[in-house]
């Protein structure tokens, strides 16, 4: 008599927005808001696998008594990629629970390291006062591309360049779950300060690869406030996503946010008709978009000019794996 596989459940946790200290505020805006993060619990009948573990103590505590309250073993902690918005909570979670393993591919345990340094937290650590902890831990190289949740295959997936370099989702088949860490973004402004043109131009194949996974549903890594949390993946989809390859100025529009995308995309259950367009500082997070723009301003030896003034780098996509309920 063979015994029977369970199935596999999910969940998805998400931080609240963060305020950041910054002098470089949007015009009108009285301060700026780090977008929420999310962790993804992958769950069999006993143990369970969490992808993606916060960035601050306080984040770390809500998630790790988050999981308790599951009452599932956890046994594994993925870490999708290298910001530190996505793992500096990882030591808090490990203290909870002290048999978990945290892995990931190696380019992403390099990327950990480069950023676990006095230097980088303290860069950090200057943004958020006090939440950031001192030391963090890192997760170690997967020898496997696959592991198992109680007889099911898990398989970490190389994305290449999204929001920055070294980009990786956590497949799950078995239900048709892709998450997408920053790969995915969930109606609020992307992350582009690490993106000149050439990178900027490999995201839209990191998006064909999610698709080609043929995935029931997308966790983005940062998602609007009120947006739904799990996006349900269409089994039409059109082209994806197009890039700007100039900076661009925008007269007379204050803060704006433009983006390029195909005439029709067919993401998360719904048609996006996205000509250019100009999307304003009424978004959830307008001080995440300024702060990437005059980023990749500086990075990319274009001068930065003053805060408000309509100029932005290189404009963005729209939206990736966008709410299916929000009208467009």
């Amino acid at each position: 008599m063979t015994s029977q596989i369970a199935p596999l459940t999910f969940d998805v946790h998400l931080t609240d927005e963060l305020p950041v200290v910054t002098d470089d505020l949007p015009p009108g805006q009285q301060q700026v808001l780090f977008p929420p993060i999310s962790s993804t619990l992958i769950s069999g009948e006993r143990e369970a696998v969490l992808a993606d573990a916060v960035m601050t103590i306080d984040q770390a505590r809500g998630l790790a008594d988050w999981i308790a309250a599951s009452g599932k073993h956890l046994t594994t902690v993925y870490i999708t990629h290298g910001h530190g918005d996505h793992w500096f909570g990882l030591g808090t979670v490990l203290e909870r629970f002290p048999d978990a393993r945290a892995v990931a591919l190696p380019a992403v345990v390099e990327y950990m390291r480069q950023a676990s340094t006095p230097q980088q937290l303290a860069s950090w650590s200057a943004r958020w006062p006090g939440p950031i902890p001192d030391t963090v831990a890192v997760a170690e190289p997967l020898e496997r591309r696959t592991f198992e949740l109680e007889g099911h295959e898990l398989t970490a997936v190389d994305v290449g360049h999204t929001d920055t370099d070294h980009t990786s989702v956590l497949h799950v088949p078995d239900i048709g779950l892709v998450v997408a860490g920053d790969a995915a973004y969930n109606d609020v402004h992307l992350h582009l300060g690490e993106s000149p043109t050439e990178l900027r131009e490999q995201w839209p194949a990191a998006l064909d690869t999610i698709e080609s996974l043929s995935p029931t549903a997308v966790v983005a890594g940062h998602k609007r406030q009120g947006a739904s949390t799990v996006l349900r993946s269409s089994r039409k989809r059109g082209s994806t996503l197009a890039p700007f390859t100039r900076p661009r100025r925008i007269p007379k529009q204050p803060y704006s946010y433009t983006s390029r995308c195909s005439p029709s995309i067919r993401l998360a259950s719904t048609r996006m008709r996205c000509g250019p367009q100009l999307v304003r500082s009424n978004r959830s997070d307008p001080g995440s978009q300024q702060a990437g723009s005059s980023l990749a301003d500086r990075r990319h030896g274009l001068s930065t000019p003053r805060p408000g003034a309509g100029y932005q780098y290189a404009g963005g996509y729209c939206q990736v794996w966008r709410d299916s309920r929000t009208k467009t």
